[in-house]
């Protein structure tokens, strides 16, 4: 007989939290877990099996709830995989009063006032988002009123279970024990990369802590596990849908920001590597939690090179009604020297600074993509309170079928007390856009960008003047 609270029954979730088990509660064996930035991981299964001759059905519980079987291998001396099947039904209190539907419990409810017990049989008629049962000629909604009440199934179902389980039908060449390793591949475990930067405008330099954020949403535990953590974009089968107890996949991961990197670094990190990836290895085995987020670090940097510095790209030759904010930008390098010294996986990088007081303010983040080593990276954090630009047409002439030429206007401004530079970058020039005038030297980036580094003097302004020859 199980007894089921009326509360639980009708909890929405057919989930329900358990506590972490340890080593001497779980099925697993020594495991080893590799994670990949996509939401997929490879997990390593080594567990000793006590084999009859011929064929027998093992279990294999606590496996991933969302394990594609279609990717599972058993290796082991002596033995063949003849059939497997996962069953992903897990036993929960919603789950169990759905699989009574069209038969008969127990309710049994508790007189408040008297604590006498009164036990009808209930036929279950439906369990969607409610209980609907027959109790001899009346129809009854069963509601979590408060009133003390339970339900009493006569048995488990032998479809429902506990925990996730792989059934294998092995067939043997021989009786006795052996190790065997089962290996698979879920969806459900992923993590990303976050740093901490603090940074002393100053001095010019900047503290940098990197963070492995590990997360496991593949509902099962992961006991005392050796972990490896993959850093690049893995490929993986568009047309996957996620094994059975998954939905669709998520999307890829977005391409990296535009404007971090500006110049790709050239020097190979000291990391091991896996083809054109880097492994992070985790230094001590751990378990892996489900619904758990886990951080390790894996970076920590002190006094690197860092400087602020100021950006604002306009569209393609336009004309902005009043001034525009310039972007923040702060400065460094990836390199081993004057740098951070290593690959930086893709993550966010949130930005601090000590305030008048010596307390650490937050001013910005930025997403990097994957970074190698030796590159030049620049984070817009935000954008200038103090620091504005307005460019506007100031002559727009046809000179020709299919020529025009624009004259530009570009007013910088400072309210702060100290001169900066700003990168005016004038971006959608194409490839056969001339300029053909100019008050001070561009560099042209690309086909589509011309910059001018623009001093701009405390509390005063600066004018850049272009004129353009273009198709358009």
């Amino acid at each position: 007989m199980r007894l089921i609270s009326l509360g639980a029954l009708l909890a929405a979730s057919a989930a329900y939290a358990q506590p972490v088990p340890t080593p001497a509660q779980t099925a697993q064996g020594d495991v080893a877990v590799t994670i990949y930035n996509n939401d997929r991981a490879l997990v390593e299964d080594k567990r000793t099996l006590d084999l009859p001759a011929g064929r027998s059905r093992q279990e294999f519980r606590d496996v991933s709830a969302q394990i594609q079987p279609e990717t599972v291998t058993l290796n082991g001396r002596g033995i063949g995989i003849v059939e497997q099947n996962f069953d992903f039904d897990l036993l929960s209190p919603s789950a169990l009063m759905q699989n009574a539907v069209g038969q008969t419990v127990t309710l049994v409810r508790v007189n408040p006032a008297t604590g006498a017990e009164v036990r009808e049989p209930a036929r279950i008629l439906a369990a969607n988002g409610g209980v609907v049962m027959q109790i001899g000629d009346r129809i009854e909604v069963l509601r979590d009123d408060g009133l003390p009440a339970r339900v009493i199934f006569d048995a488990v179902p032998a479809s429902l279970r506990a925990r996730p389980t792989l059934s294998v039908t092995l067939d043997s060449n021989a009786s006795g024990s052996r190790p065997v390793t089962l290996t698979y591949l879920t969806p459900g475990l992923g993590w990303a990369a976050d740093y901490v930067a603090l940074f002393d405008e100053a001095n010019g330099r900047m503290d940098v802590q990197g963070w492995v954020t590990l997360t496991n949403n593949s509902g099962t535990p992961y006991v005392n596990a050796s972990t490896l953590l993959v850093a690049g974009n893995v490929g993986q089968n568009s047309g996957y849908r996620g094994g059975y107890g998954g939905g669709y996949p998520p999307p890829p991961p977005p391409p990296p920001p535009p404007g971090v990197i500006d110049r790709a670094g050239t020097e190979t990190a000291t990391r091991e590597r896996l083809g054109d990836f880097y492994l992070y290895p985790l230094p001590e085995r751990t378990t892996i939690a489900d619904k758990q987020t886990k951080q390790v670090s894996f970076l920590d940097v002190q006094n690197t090179p860092a400087a602020r510095a100021y950006e604002f790209r306009n569209g393609w030759l336009s004309t902005a009604d009043q001034p525009l904010s310039a972007n923040t930008v702060l400065r460094f390098s990836s390199s081993r020297n004057q740098g951070l010294g290593d690959a930086l996986p893709a993550g966010t990088v949130r930005v601090y600074q000590r305030d008048a007081r010596g307390n650490p303010q937050f001013v910005g983040e930025h997403r990097i993509g994957h970074t190698p080593m030796g590159s030049d990276i620049s984070l817009a954090t935000g954008q200038a309170f103090d620091v504005k630009v307005r460019p506007v047409v100031e002559e727009r002439t046809k000179v020709g079928d299919s020529r025009w030429r624009t004259r530009m206007r570009y007013t910088l401004t400072n309210a702060g007390p100290k001169p900066i530079t700003v990168d005016l970058i004038q971006s959608g020039l194409w490839g056969d856009t001339r300029i053909t005038d100019q008050s001070a030297k561009s560099e042209r980036l690309s086909a589509d960008e011309a910059r001018w580094r623009v001093p701009v003097p405390a509390n005063g302004e600066a004018t850049v003047t272009a004129t353009f020859d273009s198709r358009y």
